[in-house]
């Protein structure tokens, strides 16, 4: 069997600050196959995020990878030093942030921004990157790429802002392409606009892709594999036909019970109640348990482990433990 792409093995992310140590990230782990799409969803502060710019190492002082490996082809990229780390990004592995506006500089144009990226991370002279930045405006859907060159951001529209923020990620031919909630900043039908283009960039060139978003309803056609976090843990993972019609974790519920639907539109939306865990203290049981309304007593005294639902599909849910043990008491098995 051959070796993933990724390896994201047992990753611990922390940010040490006056009042503690905020563990953003724990115990995380995933494989990404080539050619692969990667979901990772959950709420606002659950981790997706430090987890991709953990993965780059951009992480903001004071954040710091405190445990783990995240091997790349075989290589634990957490041991490059510096320089090497810098030809990795961008050559490798490339992020499509939040919002365009804040990640492209206003006083230069996008020809300068693209054309930089480009010089840094390849051997083509200026002549060469400027005729390869016009290629992938082209490529990503950019009309008069030669005018659009020549203007600063301000001047272009935000969906037009995000397809440049692409053409830029990509245009080193990275192995994987890291999508930050890419769709956030824009209205739904330019989302749905940039999410056809990079479904069909990723079967053109062939690359992975890891999508990070809090909203379900972007990654439901899009994504492999599709792993549902809470604070900084995996709670569960599977195929996205397994975390839609079979959902194993009272929070995979919660956030399906809160997506609007055309048939149930009568229907209030049921929100999670209560607020997201304090990451500066952690309980010792499961996360969510404050928040579950199945919550039983061994929730709140022990972290559940992964448990196979099937091949497909893996929770971390006393839950299911209990369905396992009635099942088995029904039929006999345990007295």
């Amino acid at each position: 069997m051959s070796t993933p792409l990724l390896q994201v093995r047992n990753l611990h992310t922390s940010f040490s600050i006056d009042s503690g140590e905020v563990r953003a990230v724990n115990g995380v782990s995933f494989n990404l196959e080539r050619g692969k799409v990667l979901g990772i969803v959950g709420e606002s502060g659950s981790g997706k995020s430090v987890t991709a710019y953990s993965i780059l190492r951009i992480l903001v002082d004071p954040g710091k990878i405190t445990e783990g490996e995240v091997l790349f082809e075989g290589e634990d990229i957490v041991k490059y030093p510096p320089k090497k780390m810098r030809q990795f990004r961008g050559n490798k592995v490339s992020i499509i942030f939040q919002d365009p506006m804040t990640s492209l500089n206003p006083t230069y144009t996008i020809g300068n921004q693209l054309t930089e990226a480009i010089l840094l991370h390849t051997d083509r002279n200026r002549r060469e990157a400027r005729a390869r930045a016009k290629e992938m405006l082209t490529l990503v859907g950019v009309n008069e790429p030669a005018k659009r060159l020549k203007q600063y951001p301000h001047e272009l529209s935000g969906g037009m802002r995000q397809r440049v923020m692409i053409a830029m990620a990509l245009a080193c031919e990275p192995d994987i392409l890291i999508a930050d909630e890419p769709t956030t900043a824009l209205d739904v039908t330019i989302q749905a606009q940039i999410l056809e283009l990079m479904q069909d960039l990723q079967r053109k060139l062939g690359m992975a892709i890891i999508m990070i978003t809090h909203d379900l309803g972007v990654i439901a056609d899009m994504c492999d594999e599709i792993i549902v976090m809470y604070a900084g843990s995996v709670c569960e993972r599977g195929t996205a036909d397994e975390i839609f019609y079979n959902p194993r974790h009272e929070y995979t519920k919660g956030l399906m019970r809160s997506i609007p639907t055309i048939g149930k539109r009568h229907e209030k939306l049921i929100p999670i109640a209560g607020s997201p865990v304090d990451l500066l203290n952690l309980p010792k049981g499961c996360p969510f348990a404050a928040r579950c309304d199945r919550a039983m007593k061994v929730c709140l005294t022990e972290r559940p482990e992964e448990i196979p639902i099937n091949d497909f599909h893996r929770a971390a849910c006393w839950m299911n433990v209990w369905q396992v043990y009635e099942e088995a008491s029904k039929g006999g098995d345990v007295e």
